[in-house]
């Protein structure tokens, strides 16, 4: 199985600390958050990994490299000419990603779930890791039925993590040139065709989204 690491985002709520280095170099506990998430998708066995990169991405290959120092094979997807958003740059990195389901990881969340453990059921075109709701989020994103089907109406139970597994068809009447795309709309599509599945998950999560939650990272 292979794996893409978001990394292409500007970072604007951890102004100023961003300025000069992009978000996935900034350490947590003596690591990158980058390296966080590669440690985690190692543990999991999975070491062909996808990286997309724009804002001073070129700080971010220099320093992870080819991933061999860290027993992993990263290949990267330049958006130097803009940044596509979370689904335009997994499209952009679709010939790279293959034909099978794929792991898709935010650069600025920190997890101890078991990525080895994450699988499409079956009639699913995406699987997401759910958290209960952080206090930035505390009106959630999405709903699970009894059967691990996602809705997003009326009760809004839980917030997704960043962290899911997706089939290539998932994008695929999405597939058009290089375009910015957030995940949502495709999420929207996926629930009304029953295609969209999750799992709720109560152990450690944390967003690195702002000075304030890296404190607290950092201090946890």
């Amino acid at each position: 199985m292979k794996a893409m690491i978001l990394a292409a985002g500007r970072g604007e709520r951890m102004m100023p600390l961003t300025k000069t280095t992009p978000k996935p170099l900034i350490k947590v506990r003596g690591l990158t958050l980058i390296e966080h998430s590669i440690i985690a998708l190692k543990k999991a066995k999975i070491t062909n990994i996808i990286v997309n990169v724009a804002y001073l991405g070129w700080q971010i290959k220099a320093y992870i490299g080819n991933g061999a120092r860290m027993g992993v094979k990263v290949t990267y997807s330049d958006e130097f000419s803009g940044v596509l958003e979370t689904a335009g740059g997994i499209i952009k990195a679709l010939p790279l990603l293959g034909k099978e389901p794929f792991v898709v990881i935010n650069s600025d969340v920190l997890c101890d779930y078991d990525l080895s453990k994450l699988a499409l059921p079956v009639g699913s075109l995406a699987h997401l890791l759910l958290i209960d709701n952080p206090p930035h989020n505390p009106n959630g994103d999405f709903s699970l039925t009894n059967d691990n089907q996602i809705i997003n109406i009326h009760d809004q139970s839980y917030t997704f993590s960043g962290i899911g597994i997706y089939h290539p068809d998932f994008f695929r009447s999405h597939i058009k040139a290089e375009q910015k795309l957030p995940l949502y709309p495709l999420f929207k599509e996926a629930i009304a065709n029953g295609q969209l599945s999750g799992e709720h998950y109560n152990g450690y999560w944390q967003d690195i989204g702002t000075p304030e939650r890296l404190e607290q990272a950092n201090n946890s």
